[in-house]
């Protein structure tokens, strides 16, 4: 990687407290951006159903991964020690450390994109807005443009993963469809008591 030219530009599902000290300690940029605990659970396993479909002769039935889900054990930790390490280090320093929701992308992408922008430290001009500067990025990023790009509908990661697995329906809520009442209730209650007195609260 330090062979890539500066600006660089890189994504990760680490913990912050994994990043490497060149990274936490640097003057570099961070943006994270995290959904909902109830869409993340059902995106996770819709998104390793989908991956290891035909690979694994005894997948997770979703009942025991959401009980594994609840429990902490998770690819990248307990959702909420993830979600309240980077909440917290936006916190302490949020010139160095951005947070996002995806619900407020959805819900606003202009306002978001302005903040993006700001946080970079190349806030747009008044001109630059007035042109619709804005709402053409906000257009290329959106989750139908990104969709219907060629390269992520037949393209691939070293023939390994298909792009097209990336994207499924990009959806506020659709954990409806999938989780029992008694699942939300369950995940909800986790959500209040360990994010209790963070600040942090999420649209579900």
């Amino acid at each position: 990687m330090e062979n890539i030219p500066s600006p660089r530009i890189f994504s990760t599902h680490m913990h912050f407290k994994l990043l490497p000290d060149s990274i936490r300690e640097s003057n570099c940029k961070i943006i994270y951006i995290c959904r909902n605990p109830l869409d993340q659970f059902v995106s996770l396993i819709l998104f390793s159903s989908r991956k290891n479909f035909g690979k694994d002769p005894n997948p997770v039935a979703i009942d025991e991964a959401f009980d594994m889900y609840c429990q902490g054990i998770n690819p990248f930790g307990p959702f909420w020690d993830h979600i309240l390490g980077y909440w917290n280090a936006h916190l302490e320093n949020p010139e160095k450390v951005l947070f996002l929701k995806y619900e407020d992308l959805k819900e606003d992408i202009t306002s978001q994109v302005k903040k993006i922008a700001e946080f970079m430290g190349f806030p747009f001009s008044q001109e630059e807005e007035e042109q619709g500067l804005i709402d053409h990025i906000s257009g290329l990023c959106s989750f139908q443009s990104l969709s219907n790009l060629a390269v992520n509908k037949t393209g691939d990661i070293d023939g390994r993963m298909k792009n097209s697995l990336f994207f499924r329906k990009g959806q506020v809520g659709d954990w409806t469809n999938y989780l029992t009442p008694a699942m939300a209730e369950r995940i909800k209650k986790l959500m209040h008591t360990k994010f209790e007195g963070s600040g942090l609260m999420f649209k579900t």
